[in-house]
């Protein structure tokens, strides 16, 4: 029952995670387009009115004409939407998501077994908690001693990619893999949030109540809040890429994780500059910005390359296409039959995949029979994807998933 109860909170959170995730993303990206496609007002009014940018675009039938103020409005509206919930949602559900996961079951997805360091399980929620709040202190910290110095944003851009790969490295020394993966996300978005909760709100009130109050406005919080909006936009490629990751073992499974995780979260990053620079260029603010979209692609084909699979020694396939044909029994004695398959499956996948339990895609591993059914399954997520142990594929060893492969090519054999 308690299975059923969280497959249920599992899916209503990430429905609801990813629902208030676009909405955040898309209000985000819009924004940014927006202020770099903003041009100075023509009407002389609009200039009067301290209007510094406005933009003419036409959607769903209609025609819109948003402006942007230098700094405030010269009267203040009855009404202002405020762009918030979407990030507050986005985290919660998110944080919601994670513990029903991966906290609640941290002895299965923070553990890893083959560790011979690995953290008891409190002590891996305690480090993945730390993550996230360790992390956006330290941000926080750059962000206030350098953000308004004379290049501030270069210093600040340097020591953050510093932080992130360190963080990198270091989660995939203490988690495994696909936990490392999905917390790495989950730390960067919740500085995003926390950068809208801290920072870019209070700012935007204290503006707002300055106004109401008919005092002058320091344009120091927009500043603020461009600065840690802009951040928010760089971090989102990497975010979601991790997000994602999970689906895919042999990414976070590799024996170098860590530096994949930052190659890719380094290709999102310069993409995502590709496309923030082109609305200035075609506006003639800058040059193309080409090389950022270049640096992207070529890190992920790079990084593609150098994950491919590796095939079998010409000279061991040369050897086998010539060598003559073994009698039946022979080829057979090197095939493992199922009485040394069944411990691999009580241990790692019945939990999961049994008859007793809600399995799992409907994937039940607990008799010969269905073990048969489902052979090509088991050889495409196990040995092809590296993805099973769902959470934790580290806890099969490279011989166990060998055993599986020869196994499975042997025929599959279950009597």
């Amino acid at each position: 029952m308690e299975s059923y109860i969280l497959d249920w909170a599992n899916l209503l959170l990430r429905w609801l995670h990813v629902i208030t995730a676009i909405a955040w993303v898309g209000s985000s990206f819009y924004f940014v387009f927006l202020d770099s496609s903003l041009t100075p007002p023509q009407d002389e009014d609009l200039k009067k009115q301290g209007v510094s940018g406005e933009l003419w675009a036409v959607h769903g039938g209609g025609f819109y004409h948003p402006v942007k103020f230098a700094v405030s409005p010269p009267k203040l509206p009855d009404h202002l939407h405020w762009f918030y919930w979407e990030s507050y949602t986005t985290w919660l559900s998110g944080f919601a998501l994670l513990t029903v996961s991966y906290l609640w079951n941290a002895n299965i997805y923070l553990v890893d077994p083959s560790n011979p360091h690995a953290l008891h399980p409190h002590a891996a929620i305690a480090a993945a908690l730390a993550f996230l709040v360790v992390f956006w202190l330290l941000y926080d910290g750059i962000c206030r001693i350098f953000g308004q110095r004379e290049r501030g944003d270069a210093i600040v851009g340097a020591l953050v990619l510093v932080l992130v790969c360190f963080a990198a490295w270091l989660a995939c020394q203490i988690f495994p893999g696909q936990a490392a993966f999905l917390l790495m996300g989950a730390m960067l978005a919740t500085s995003m949030s926390a950068n809208v909760f801290f920072w870019i709100i209070p700012g935007q009130r204290t503006v707002v109540k300055d106004l109401k109050e008919g005092r002058p406005v320091d344009p120091i919080h927009g500043k603020r809040g461009k600065q840690r909006s802009v951040h928010n936009t760089y971090f989102t490629l990497p975010v979601l890429f991790a997000m994602l990751s999970n689906h895919y073992g042999w990414l976070h499974s590799h024996a170098q994780n860590w530096l994949v995780l930052i190659l890719m979260m380094f290709a999102g990053a310069a993409i995502r500059q590709f496309f923030v620079m082109r609305h200035g260029f075609k506006l003639g603010r800058n040059a193309h910005p080409w090389p950022y979209a270049l640096a992207g692609v070529l890190v992920l084909v790079a990084t593609a390359v150098w994950l491919k699979p590796v095939p079998k020694a010409a000279a061991a396939v040369a050897a086998a296409s010539t060598a003559p044909a073994a009698a039946p029994v022979a080829a057979a004695a090197g095939v493992p039959g199922y009485e040394a398959m069944a411990p691999l499956f009580t241990q790692h996948c019945v939990v999961c995949h049994s008859s007793a339990t809600l399995a799992q895609k409907n994937v039940k591993l607990d008799a010969p029979d269905e073990v048969k059914l489902h052979a090509n399954q088991i050889y495409q997520q196990v040995v092809v994807l590296r993805k099973m142990p769902f959470g934790n594929p580290g806890a099969l060893s490279d011989a166990e998933r060998d055993l599986v492969k020869r196994w499975y090519e042997g025929g599959a054999p279950v009597r």
